[in-house]
């Protein structure tokens, strides 16, 4: 009898999480859209440039998010898991030269990926990407903050 009442919460809630998955796809992609429109107009970017400049860009962004992904994600869910108080040195120290090795690699991976603009951008427009970037993420996260409100 209790399986009946539960079969409608249980079809409810998998219904919301099959229509929000696509709906934060296209959040992304229009996020994303939003980006590339601002960062193109704060470089001033030139045909040219743009052609050779978003799919290095796109590379990087790709890689970063990946590196995120796998690596950050597994160790920020043992930090949220409340493990940390659980842990002994051994386990702390290891996962604090994880979390500087990931960090590592997400420098060089900047690194190398300024080295690639070097060859498709001037020094200057480098210097602004940085600050559009900033920019951008600061954008959005005034234009949330300011949707959270009303909410």
């Amino acid at each position: 009898m209790k399986t009946n009442k539960l079969y409608p919460i249980f079809l409810f809630l998998i219904s919301i999480c099959a229509f929000s998955q696509p709906q934060m796809k296209v959040k992304r992609e229009q996020i994303k859209s939003l980006k590339v429109a601002y960062i193109t107009d704060q470089l001033e970017l030139t045909a040219d440039e743009a052609a050779r400049f978003w799919p290095l860009y796109n590379a990087y962004e790709d890689k970063q998010t990946a590196l995120r992904q796998e690596k950050i994600r597994g160790y920020l869910d043992k930090i949220d898991e409340g493990e940390v108080d659980k842990m002994n040195d051994k386990d702390a120290l290891s996962l604090l030269n994880q979390m500087e090795t990931t960090e590592d690699e997400l420098f060089q991976l900047r690194k190398k990926f300024i080295l690639n603009l070097k060859t498709v951008l001037s020094t200057k427009k480098i210097i602004k990407l940085k600050k559009a970037e900033e920019g951008f993420n600061r954008r959005l996260l005034r234009q949330y903050r300011e949707k959270m409100l009303k909410d």
